[in-house]
Parts: C-alpha cells; sequence; structure tokens
C-alpha cells in the first residue's frame, strides 16, 4: 500500500497541481458541507459497491447526486449492486469508511476494482477528492484524476451516473 505519501510522491513527480485543504474529520456529505462552503470547486461523494458476480466497484459523483441504485448497474456495465463491506474496503484499497476517495486505487492491483467517475467530474476543472483521509481535501481537474487512475494501471470508467428525481 503506498499511502498518501505514495499519493504525495506521485503528484510531485508528475508536476501535476492541485490545491491542498486542511479540515476537521467528515464522513458524510451531510458533515462535509461546511468544510465545501470554503473550497471552490465540484464536491464528491463515493459509493464502494460490490455487484452480484462479486466484482467491486468505487463510482465517485458529485456530492449533491442522490444515485438511483437501481439504474446505476446499466449505466456502468455491471449485475445487481449493493454497498461493500468495510473490511473489503480495507483490504482491496487501504482505507476506512469515510475516506473514501477514488485516489485510494493508488493502493488497489490494477483489476482488482473498477473506479467510475460520474462524466460531470471527468470533465470538471476542479474535483475535490479526500487524500486518502477524511481530515483532508485535493482539488485536482476530473482529467488529472483520469490520468493518475491510468498511472497506476487502472482503466476507469467515466459514466452518466443515473439520479433520482428530487421528492
Amino acid at each position: 500500500m503506498r499511502g498518501e505519501a505514495g499519493l504525495l510522491t506521485d503528484l510531485k513527480a508528475l508536476a501535476i497541481p492541485f490545491a491542498a485543504y486542511e479540515h476537521e474529520a467528515v464522513f458524510t456529505v451531510a458533515e462535509s458541507d461546511a468544510v465545501n462552503a470554503a473550497i471552490p470547486g465540484e464536491h464528491t461523494k463515493n459509493l464502494f459497491l460490490r455487484d452480484g458476480g462479486g466484482a467491486f466497484w468505487l463510482v465517485t459523483v458529485p456530492g449533491a447526486a442522490r444515485v438511483d441504485l437501481k439504474a446505476l448497474p446499466a449505466a456502468i456495465g455491471s449485475k445487481r449492486v449493493s454497498f461493500g463491506k468495510a473490511h473489503d474496503m480495507e483490504r482491496l484499497i487501504g482505507i476506512a469508511p469515510g475516506s473514501v476517495t477514488p485516489l485510494a486505487a493508488i493502493n488497489a492491483d490494477p483489476g482488482s476494482i473498477t473506479i467510475v467517475l460520474d462524466a460531470v467530474l471527468a470533465a470538471a476543472a476542479t474535483v475535490n477528492v479526500h487524500p486518502l483521509r477524511n481530515t483532508g481535501t485535493l482539488g485536482l481537474s476530473g482529467a488529472t484524476i483520469l490520468d493518475l487512475l491510468r498511472h497506476w494501471g487502472h482503466q476507469p470508467l467515466v459514466a452518466s451516473i443515473p439520479v433520482q428525481e428530487p421528492a
């Protein structure tokens, strides 16, 4: 597991520009609202999922999105999905719930998990994600996140993630 130190080493070695923010620990999107107000760019939430075939998925969407979990499998080319277990998250991507980020792919063996980035985020100039811990935020472009995933040997999927209509 390369962890945050490996992430920062890669960002420096690849000369990738980013903005870094330190803040109190946040565990949910609701808790992060106050923190996010001071950080420009798109904010995110992440779903760690397992499909009916046993494959694992990490889906990153805009923070305000209410993902339609029934329509999601068709959008990402999967079978029925459910939330993955914390022990699988720690085993596959080396982080605990509350710190989920697509950047945790640095810890994952290529092919062990599919990373999905919502199309809106992939096109965004600034996407805010955790640096493998929930007491910090890194602002990177969506294209840069995709480049990092590929650099680490992953084949990220960009998809239009279906959302539920507001109630």
